[in-house]
């Protein structure tokens, strides 16, 4: 795999639970709910990354399958926590 592709792809894994971390510690509602969106967006970056992985022959069908349910999972808890802190 291509070096660059693959540490762009670790960078954005990396910044996900970063990014929810830094945001609960945060003293505000809305600030909290800016850092976890900034991990949504990671999501969406390490998904785009392994359709280009997969469509460039880097990665299988199935890594790319699991890559690609696991950040639907993580995007869609990310979204109910975004949803309740914003009610907080």
């Amino acid at each position: 795999m291509d070096y660059g592709l693959r540490d762009q792809i670790r960078r954005a894994v990396v910044s996900i639970p970063s990014n929810i971390a830094e945001g609960d510690e945060r003293e505000t509602d809305k600030e909290a709910v800016r850092y976890f969106y900034i991990a949504k967006g990671s999501s969406a970056e390490v998904l785009t990354q392994a359709a280009i992985a997969f469509e460039i022959g880097y990665i299988q069908k199935e890594t790319f399958k699991e890559i690609e349910k696991g950040c639907i999972e993580i995007s869609s808890m990310l979204s109910k926590l975004i949803s309740a802190r914003r009610k907080g």
